[in-house]
């Protein structure tokens, strides 16, 4: 465990990506780490300057494809943010809104009557969002920023389903790694300004995944989604007990 008290959790493992969504430009060369081993720290970006840092990399990776993005430094209630940090470089960060009565949620800007539906059959709903995932950077920084919302959500709040608004060339991913479904269509995303299609998630599906698959990794060779790379069951008390302390 890394020493920093506010760090969630830390683990080990290979600096290299090849196929996760939201990256660079490819360059038409070869990119390779210097370090083919790297620790990874998650924490969540409870200061200004730590949600300033997340927010340089999301504007670093959604920039290229000229996607516009707020920087968000500024606390918002119902919202956490996580991030992922090697070397004392931010490489990967994400947030969780929950849905509140009166701040809603980011999809309501363009899903409101679909998340209404939800919402009247008693779904708790929340939304990732602003996910960005630094080049070459070890799909486990995906998983573990994944698996930590999810137990911020699911298991200490309560909530049952993710909503999630993607790009239409990032649906398929999301489908096959996470197990999304198609929900509400594809709108014009208006804070972005692109299209986007909203997908949903019950937090029930992820958890029994998380209990089949979770710490396999490469030992579950007929698995394609990115579950045998979240933590292992074992490892969900003591990132719950973290969070409940008020890593946050």
């Amino acid at each position: 465990m890394h020493p920093s008290d506010d760090t969630i959790i830390s683990f080990e493992a290979a600096a290299k990506l090849r196929d996760l969504v939201i990256r660079e430009q490819d360059s038409g060369t070869a990119y390779t780490h210097p370090i083919d081993t790297q620790v990874f720290h998650i924490r969540m970006a409870s200061t200004a300057g730590r949600r300033e840092a997340a927010s340089l990399l999301l504007r670093k990776m959604y920039g290229w494809r000229g996607y516009d993005v707020e920087p968000a430094t500024e606390h918002v209630p119902n919202r956490i943010t996580l991030f992922a940090e090697t070397l004392n470089v931010t490489v990967g960060t994400m947030s969780l809104c929950l849905d509140d009565r009166e701040l809603g949620l980011p999809a309501d800007e363009n899903f409101r009557d679909k998340l209404d539906g939800l919402r009247a059959q008693g779904r708790r709903l929340c939304e990732p969002s602003r996910l960005a995932i630094d080049k070459d950077v070890t799909k486990r920084v995906f998983a573990a920023l994944i698996h930590i919302s999810y137990i911020y959500a699911h298991n200490i709040h309560g909530y049952t389903d993710y909503v999630i608004e993607v790009n239409p060339r990032h649906v398929m991913f999301y489908k096959r790694m996470l197990g999304f479904r198609d929900f509400g269509g594809q709108r014009d995303c208006s804070r972005v300004g692109a299209p986007a299609v909203l997908l949903r998630l019950e937090l029930e599906y992820m958890g029994a995944q998380i209990d089949k698959f979770g710490g396999l990794m490469e030992q579950a060779p007929g698995e394609r989604s990115f579950y045998p790379y979240f933590f292992p069951l074992r490892d969900e008390p003591g990132i719950t007990t973290r969070l409940l302390q008020g890593r946050d």
